[in-house]
């Protein structure tokens, strides 16, 4: 019933849209991903995680209470308009019932913000989206879970200041960012920080799909910096920590971004990837014990999603399961409110990802410590946690270098309320009173 079969390519319109049987009793998930295109090696990964996971589900546990998961996975090829296309073709049975969708594209998140929360079917941007999305009170469909690029930034530079001995002042940083919504939403933050810390810094932009950065590294060899914070996707990652050992440029100097720091990003980069640094959420490995359960259930049963088997238990393969955690986790929580053993629809979704309360115990007691942090949500805040690691590549793995680090809410939260609360009066919105519905 819920076996899956990989989506074609439909050429006319660059779309691939798969559809599973569903029944009233089933829950729908729609899937906007990408597995071809120049970031496809990546979507490969992230969605073979998630898919992999609910199916592990259904096998594990008969579905959630009962109710058996299905999906229908649409091709958007990491564009902004074949993920609204895609959107709109699956959003009617979305309406019906729905987990939560995963663009893995801040472009395409912020063109259906707006539609999602006319349709009221939710959007979980984990680690990525629109930052200010944290206050509910505007954005009450949409979810920038675990942390945000603005609170990411800021927790790499708490790191690099410990290792600085509490001190940024005179220290030259360099910002190299792939030039899209997903490169520039640090920006503010970085900026807020530097003012604060003392430091200087230098915005680089890097032309999609990032891989020609002759000039970026020349520039960069000429400022010196003391560090580069890096902000990359699909093949510039490579390129860059290539061009970044061309120059001389140290890579233990060089801290990317969550989604800079894959397997994807370093083993094709060979040598010139050893001693890079990038923040994450979650660890690699199969010795997490649900990455473990997953390939003895869901593979041992030839149910698995991966053409590559050596794709499981690599970073982006271990967060696309931490993303079908999640939404799993508030697909219960919406059935625990409004009827367990029923589907549930994108408004009751919307209020179990406003009330998550995902502990340290909820976490062991499914296998997946290190996969996610613990998370507790809010009208006031839909980001949940704020919370990083910073790990290395030591040449063969990635191997975390510190604990959970928060970037500096004080200073970074107050930046998402005022961009949130010049959206709503942009687009005419009466915020919801959160302390109504607390």
């Amino acid at each position: 019933m819920f076996a899956y079969r990989k989506p074609l390519l439909m050429t006319a319109v660059s779309l691939a849209l798969l559809s599973q049987a569903a029944s009233a009793e089933d829950q729908f998930f729609p899937i906007t991903s990408y597995r071809v295109g120049p970031y496809g090696a990546n979507g490969q990964s992230f969605y073979g995680g998630f898919v992999d996971y609910l199916n592990y589900v259904n096998l594990k546990d008969g579905g959630i209470n009962g109710v058996k998961l299905v999906w229908e996975e649409c091709e958007t090829e990491y564009n902004n308009a074949k993920g609204v296309e895609c959107y709109e073709r699956m959003k009617a049975k979305a309406k019906v019932s729905t987990g939560p969708i995963h663009t893995m594209s801040t472009g395409v998140a912020y063109a259906l913000i707006d539609k999602a929360t006319e349709d009221k079917i939710p959007l979980a941007m984990m680690g990525y989206g629109r930052t200010d999305a944290v206050d509910g009170s505007v954005f009450p469909y949409a979810f920038p879970l675990v942390t945000t690029y603005q609170m990411q930034a800021s927790a790499i530079l708490k790191f690099i200041k410990d290792k600085e001995k509490g001190s940024l002042d005179g220290k030259k940083i360099v910002f190299l960012y792939h030039d899209s919504a997903y490169g520039k939403e640090p920006i503010v933050a970085l900026q807020e920080e530097a003012k604060l810390n003392k430091f200087t810094l230098i915005q680089i932009p890097v032309a999609h799909p990032g891989n020609e950065q002759s000039a970026q590294w020349l520039k960069i060899r000429q400022e010196n910096p003391d560090y580069v914070i890096f902000w990359g996707w699909g093949v510039m990652n490579q390129t860059a920590l290539k061009a970044a050992q061309k120059v001389g440029f140290a890579r233990e100097k060089m801290i990317g971004s969550w989604w800079a720091g894959s397997e994807e990003d370093t083993v094709p980069a060979g040598d010139a990837a050893k001693g890079y640094m990038a923040a994450t959420w979650n660890v690699a490995g199969k010795d997490v014990p649900l990455i473990a359960d997953i390939e003895k259930v869901v593979y041992g049963a030839g149910k698995g999603d991966l053409q590559d088997k050596t794709k499981l238990g690599t970073i982006l393969y271990n967060r696309g399961v931490s993303a079908a955690v999640l939404s799993v986790e508030a697909l219960r929580g919406a059935q625990a409110k409004y009827g367990k053993g029923k589907p549930v629809n994108g408004e009751q979704v919307r209020w179990a990802l406003e009330n998550l309360n995902i502990t340290d115990a909820r976490l062991k007691e499914i296998g997946a410590v290190n996969l996610l942090p613990p998370i507790k949500t809010s009208c006031t805040n839909h980001e949940g946690s704020g919370m990083v690691k910073i790990q290395q590549w030591d040449g063969a793995k990635w191997v975390p270098v510190s604990g959970w680090i928060e970037g500096n809410k004080e200073l970074i939260h107050p930046l998402f309320k005022t961009s949130a609360q010049q959206y709503a009066k942009e687009k005419n919105i009466t915020p919801r009173d959160c302390a109504k519905e607390s």
